[in-house]
């Protein structure tokens, strides 16, 4: 080989080298200075758990510095129009309980927010089960759902079923108890279960309807006794109890979600670059270890998935809603 062809060839793989690096300096170059994950939940609940676990893993792929801002107020509503409001760059991430895109629709005449009009899907962030549980009020004979009905049924004027808040999926999965077991069963709401969990505990709360996050670390003490819980499958965090399906109610099959949007505005490269970055975020074993303990799965999506499983949670709630005749407002 000449010098002269021992030359070209060292310029040829210096320039195929260079090339390579180019689109990975591009995205650094483009790289947001400061993105923030917006919830509508409180520091320590499991919304802002969710948001901080994956805020951390962020940090540098997508920007260069992400925070965790919680706007609380309405039920989430006040998160959804901040994010709504927000420049279409990507630096705005909602991060939601599927019911305050999914079922608010169906439970306000009116938001300040269009589901379609102003949000895009952007990835699945997790999935959980919800589970009836009864506490000390409950003789301790009560161990199954059939149990529960029984005793609610001898005692109609105790068979109150605590719920995070009402116009919840909770809330429906309780009315649809009653409603199926054909026992009447008073629903009281609550303003999350900060308040709720300690009446459960202390027997001034008979039952109550939740995620299974909030009933797992009780177990053990034996204060609470989960019933049933409402996938599929049994509960990875709770294979020892049976679900609504197995024990004859296979209308009580459902699981909640949280999720991720970006203002509607945003481009088809900046979904795709906050979907693929929360992705790999959800993937890192910390997240899902630490997620674990709040009984919560990780369930990354694409876009397209998300939106065709907002559309089915809708469409799951919506005839419960309305034969209900409950607005929140």
């Amino acid at each position: 080989m000449t010098h002269h062809q021992r030359r070209h060839l060292c310029l040829s793989a210096l320039g195929l080298a260079t090339s390579a690096l180019l689109p990975l300096r591009t995205a650094q170059a483009q790289a947001i200075d400061t993105a923030r994950i917006i919830t509508g939940f409180p520091p320590g609940s499991t919304p802002d758990v969710l948001s901080r676990r994956v805020a951390d893993r962020l940090v540098p792929g997508y920007a260069k510095n992400v925070i965790v801002e919680n706007r609380t107020g309405a039920g989430g509503q006040l998160a959804a129009t901040t994010v709504k409001t927000a420049p279409a760059d990507g630096s705005a991430i909602l991060m939601t309980p599927l019911a305050v895109v999914g079922l608010y629709p169906l439970t306000y005449n009116t938001l300040p927010y269009n589901v379609d009009n102003d949000f895009a899907p952007v990835s699945l962030g997790v999935k959980f089960d919800i589970a009836l549980a009864v506490g000390t009020g409950v003789p301790a004979e009560v161990k199954t759902l059939a149990d529960f009905i029984q005793w609610a049924r001898a005692n109609p004027s105790r068979a109150n079923v605590g719920l995070p808040a009402l116009g919840s999926p909770m809330h429906f999965a309780a009315v649809e108890l009653a409603r199926l077991s054909n026992v009447p069963m008073q629903q009281v709401g609550y303003r999350g279960t900060v308040a709720a969990i300690p009446e459960l505990l202390g027997g001034q709360l008979p039952a109550m309807v939740s995620p299974i996050g909030e009933f797992i670390r009780h177990i053990p003490e034996g204060k609470i006794r989960v019933l049933a819980t409402s996938g599929a499958a049994r509960s990875r965090f709770t294979p020892q109890i049976a679900t609504f399906a197995e024990q004859g109610f296979k209308d009580l099959q459902f699981q909640d979600y949280f999720g991720f949007y970006l203002p509607i505005k945003c481009s088809p490269a900046q979904v795709q670059a906050a979907s693929a970055a929360i992705g790999q975020a959800l993937a890192h074993p910390q997240v899902k270890e630490s997620l674990d303990v709040f009984g919560m799965e990780v369930a990354a999506s694409t876009p397209d998935d998300l939106r065709t499983i907002l559309r089915n949670y809708t469409a799951r709630w919506a005839p419960v809603v309305k034969a209900t005749g409950f607005k929140a407002d």
